[in-house]
């Protein structure tokens, strides 16, 4: 009434998902749950923000007016219906859940394996992994987006395997029965939205949203039954949507009759009021007696928000980000490790238990990669890999990586996991380096980029003392992914002031594979950067690549880094590093020329980066030029121009 003409995606029609998700807070509560975290789109935001999340009125009414970041604050912010919120709720009994709304943008059911990857950082960071009990997941859907969009299918799928289990999400159709102007014969092929999970055998609970407390007892289950299963579980919450796709939308031109049925119902809080009413709960006269403090409630916070203009703190770093900050101008960071230190990860990473009968070939690469650190050394692109993750790893920081090959590389140049070749067992020699290092994880996900990605992305953003990687199994298979790059490690942190570190590592090269095994669409990483949002990097070396992720760690603060990783240097003879490039300096942006030409010799200076480096040194070599200098950009963003 306040703020005719404005969007707010209202949930009339299904506002028992109030009620609804207050039953599953304060079950939770009440079974132990200490973290829950929520995924939702657009609509019923603002009131779940406020009715389940108790986002106060006046910072709601504030963000209508126009009031968004506080001055402190970097970035652009976001529109008031994609934000997130967080708050502690304590349950009847006292037990305390912490509830978080999770940021969202409008590319409906993006944000479902992002939720599950913080979710399952959580558990870790909670040591929640056996009974997975103490952080638990909950996931809104529209009806038509929950059919239509196939993350929904990704992200159940994920819940079944064992390296993305999260011990079962709650899922909550808001079944409006409408898709902005679609009818379901025409967005669905299901009688029910919820058929599709039908392949998951999850249980599904129909409830009419008419009736409150069949909700809350739907709720009841549905927290019992994942309490007790650890599976997934649907609440079909059957209701409608009173306005059009939002409330500047007219409805009546694509679903007349159902909008004429639809204007003549009792909202439901007008018809429980009477139900209440007339069973003696409520005395008479008393519903509009609530009626009226509650709009009370609402005049004093619009007042107060038009006075005062108060605006939401932003409280990035807290819980696990403890210690962490904004990147200032200083993105350098101290890698460099000792002999000693290295010594202890070679030794370790390439032992084998004289039990385990590993494949020839990968018993080889290791023997080699023991020998490369002898003498002068010359450490190729798995073994500096190998000796970054190591060193990491012995620090105490946990590494993660995933990809749909990433356990052996798609290359067969890292052979993280082995396998025994009589009995299939697998061992990890990076997991067992030293007792009380970090935790090492090598998984060959299943064949998704963007629920994928998705859950590294959210892994990645729930606890930065991860160095958590994912791998495209060729560099333009991230395309699959697009919608997780851009809406959310491109830009999370200038929308709502989120941090996260992943790496993207993608194969690039023109080798002859073809188009789509060629390029990793540099230029597209190119283009999304600005504000210093990320880092793009196309190194040329081992002892580059060990620097790059060895940084991503050593600083007080998470920058996503994008890596054109090789295909040909994996096996170069020239693209090697000796010891001494991990033991001293750092990652280098800009690479000067490499041999002793006389400067004032020089007629002209070739700017290169990549692979191409090597194809000019050799052509260079091969025709004795010695008035041509090469320089290699190691680092495209943020463009290195003093470096230069």
């Amino acid at each position: 009434t306040k703020f005719v003409g404005q969007k707010r995606f209202s949930l009339e029609g299904g506002e028992a998902l109030v009620t609804l998700l207050n039953t599953l807070i304060e079950g939770a509560g009440e079974l132990g749950v200490q973290e829950i975290v929520m995924g939702m789109p657009h609509r019923g935001r603002l009131n779940v923000l406020a009715n389940v999340l108790h986002k106060p009125y006046g910072f709601i009414f504030a963000e209508f007016e126009g009031s968004f970041l506080p001055n402190n604050v970097q970035g652009d912010g976001d529109v008031k219906y994609h934000l997130g919120y967080s708050r502690d709720h304590v349950t009847a009994k006292g037990n305390k859940v912490h509830v978080s709304l999770l940021y969202n943008p409008s590319h409906l059911e993006a944000v479902n394996p992002v939720v599950a990857g913080i979710v399952s950082a959580k558990q870790d960071y909670l040591r929640d992994t056996e009974t997975r009990s103490r952080a638990i997941p909950i996931l809104m859907h529209g009806d038509a987006a929950f059919t239509g969009q196939g993350l929904v299918m990704e992200t159940l799928g994920l819940s079944e395997l064992p390296d993305f289990q999260v011990g079962g999400t709650i899922h909550v159709i808001v079944n409006n029965q409408i898709g902005f102007t679609t009818s379901p014969k025409y967005s669905r092929f299901t009688r029910y939205p919820s058929d599709i999970a039908k392949v998951f055998n999850a249980p599904v609970f129909h409830v009419n949203a008419d009736d409150p407390e069949a909700v809350v007892q739907a709720a009841r289950l549905a927290i019992e039954f994942r309490n007790r299963f650890k599976e997934d579980v649907i609440i079909d919450l059957v209701c409608y949507r009173r306005h059009g796709h939002n409330e500047l939308d007219d409805p009546t031109f694509t679903q007349p009759t159902m909008y004429k049925r639809i204007r003549e119902k009792k909202s439901v809080h007008v018809m429980y009021g009477e139900r209440i009413e007339q069973e003696g709960v409520l005395a008479a006269g008393e519903k509009e007696a609530i009626w009226a403090e509650i709009r009370e409630k609402f005049e004093k916070a619009l007042a107060y928000a038009r006075d005062e203009q108060p605006k939401q703190r932003v409280f990035a770093f807290g819980g696990a980000w403890e210690g962490m900050g904004w990147a200032g101008k200083d993105w350098s960071a101290r890698t460099a490790v000792s002999p000693a230190l290295l010594e202890r990860v070679i030794v370790g990473a390439t032992t084998i238990p004289e039990s385990f009968n590993a494949h020839p070939k990968a018993r080889k690469l290791l023997e080699e990669r023991r020998k490369m650190l002898e003498g002068e050394g010359k450490i190729d692109w798995g073994c500096g890999e190998m000796l970054a993750f190591g060193t990491l790893l012995l620090e105490g920081t946990h590494v993660r990586l995933s990809g749909q090959d990433s356990c052996r590389g798609t290359f067969s140049h890292r052979h993280a996991v082995l396998h025994d070749a009589d009995t299939d067992e697998v061992y990890v020699p990076l997991a067992n380096l030293a007792p009380g290092q970090g935790r090492f994880r090598a998984i060959d996900s299943m064949l998704s980029e963007a629920g994928v990605l998705g859950f590294e992305y959210g892994y990645s953003s729930a606890d930065p003392r991860n160095l958590v990687l994912w791998e495209a199994q060729f560099g333009d298979f991230a395309n699959g992914a697009q919608v997780i790059i851009d809406q959310f490690i491109v830009s999370a942190e200038s929308k709502w002031q989120r941090q996260c570190g992943i790496v993207l590592l993608l194969p690039h090269g023109y080798e002859g594979q073809g188009p789509e095994h060629s390029s990793a669409r540099l230029e597209r990483y190119l283009q999304s950067c600005a504000e210093n949002n990320m880092q793009v990097v196309y190194a040329t070396t081992p002892g580059q690549y060990f620097h790059a992720l060895r940084r991503q760690i050593h600083r007080r603060f998470r920058k996503p880094l994008v890596v054109m990783s090789p295909k040909s240097m994996l096996r170069m003879q020239l693209a090697v590093s000796k010891v001494s490039e991990l033991t001293d300096g750092g990652f280098q942006d800009v690479i000067d020329e490499i041999e002793p030409l006389d400067p004032t010799s020089i007629r002209r200076v070739l700017l290169c980066s990549g692979k191409v480096f090597y194809d000019l040194l050799v052509n260079r070599n091969e025709r004795v030029i010695d008035n041509v200098a090469i320089v290699r950009i190691e680092q495209l963003y943020p463009f290195p121009a003093d470096e230069l």
